[in-house]
């Protein structure tokens, strides 16, 4: 997962002083509303990397629906989570990945704990701008925090029943049980 710093970012909101622009200049690395987008989906060249911000409460199938052909075209989804305790940014992450395989970058923005961040690579994200008072270094840390888990995910869609779990494991796993029964003749 990236961890993005808002002062370093090369995807640029395209707003003026009234919010938004209605109909905004086709620029490398735009950041635009979903409002936006449908304004100037039809005139957008393919070749001009284009990001779409939703809000937690839109519905990816609107998003889906009308870019059928387009979602290559975006090279950024901005999910926004306003509150951490509202994950509905976890679902629309999740159906972009599975239901419409979507392959651009993920991002998590708004309210993103560093708590959040392995659930966040598990249901899809692959970049989040964590919340000004959260470490960077601690959300790396994080992902690392449960080396597996019983339930299938984006990463991994089998649960573990369904897997040979002992072939994921590899070398250290064996090695880790031979240890265990080192000196004890099994």
């Amino acid at each position: 997962m990236q961890f993005i710093q808002a002062s370093q970012d090369s995807w640029h909101a395209d707003v003026g002083e009234d919010g938004p622009q209605p109909h905004p200049p086709v620029r490398a690395h735009s950041l635009l509303t979903l409002e936006q987008w449908h304004a100037v989906r039809e005139h957008w060249p393919a070749d001009v990397p284009v990001g779409v911000q939703l809000a937690n409460n839109v519905d990816i199938e609107t998003l889906a629906a009308d870019l059928p052909p387009n979602l290559s075209r975006l090279g950024l989804v901005v999910l926004h989570f306003p509150k951490w305790v509202d994950g509905r940014a976890y679902t629309q992450a999740r159906l972009l990945r599975v239901r419409y395989r979507f392959a651009g970058q993920v991002r998590a923005t708004g309210d993103v704990l560093v708590d959040m961040v392995p659930l966040l690579a598990r249901t899809g994200f692959s970049q989040a701008q964590l919340r000004a008072d959260q470490d960077t270094e601690v959300a790396q840390r994080a992902l690392g925090f449960f080396a597996g888990h019983y339930q299938g995910d984006v990463l991994q869609p089998k649960p573990a029943f369904a897997r040979d779990l002992a072939q994921e494991a590899g070398p250290a796993a064996e090695r880790a049980r031979a240890e265990l029964h080192a000196g004890q003749g099994i």
